[in-house]
């Protein structure tokens, strides 16, 4: 039976992930077309990332220096286009601090390789640790009043 393209789409989100997480940049590479970017909100230096080769050494980048982690929460595929969505949280475990936020996806349709993630950050960015709440010994970037543990999101990066 033939993997439909949502399912090869989040499956490559996946992958994405994986190589992320373990700071391979090789396997990051593998994600992207050559041309991609990577979009942020304000206030991260050197935004946006563009080329798979710059989007890929920052995340080793990351992993190598800030301890970093991501889990995806959920993931949607669209059915009828070449995109997708996710909502993920990235563990900065040096620090600990933990941002949450979702990405916006676009597909190459001749490779389906990504060339294009926009991130959206659930509050403001975690510079400023002091001044969020705390779950689990880890500073939190989320939203207020929302019940990340009775919906299932990770509270702790493993």
């Amino acid at each position: 039976m033939a993997i439909s393209p949502a399912d090869a789409r989040a499956a490559l989100i996946r992958r994405y992930f994986d190589a992320c997480n373990a700071g391979d940049y090789d396997a990051l590479m593998s994600c992207f077309t050559p041309d991609a970017a990577h979009y942020f909100p304000p206030g991260l230096p050197e935004i946006p990332w563009r080329s798979a080769d710059t989007i890929s050494r920052k995340w080793v980048w990351c992993v190598q220096n800030l301890g970093s982690q991501w889990t995806i929460e959920k993931i949607l595929c669209s059915h009828d286009s070449n995109e997708a969505v996710i909502e993920w949280t990235h563990w900065k475990r040096e620090q600990s601090v933990a941002q949450r936020g979702d990405e916006w996806y676009v597909f190459d349709d001749a490779t389906g390789l990504i060339k294009e993630i926009r991130a959206y950050y659930a509050a403001p960015t975690v510079s400023n640790a002091q001044s969020l709440p705390e779950v689990n010994g880890t500073r939190m970037g989320e939203l207020v009043d929302f019940d990340y543990a009775g919906r299932g999101y990770h509270l702790r990066w493993e």
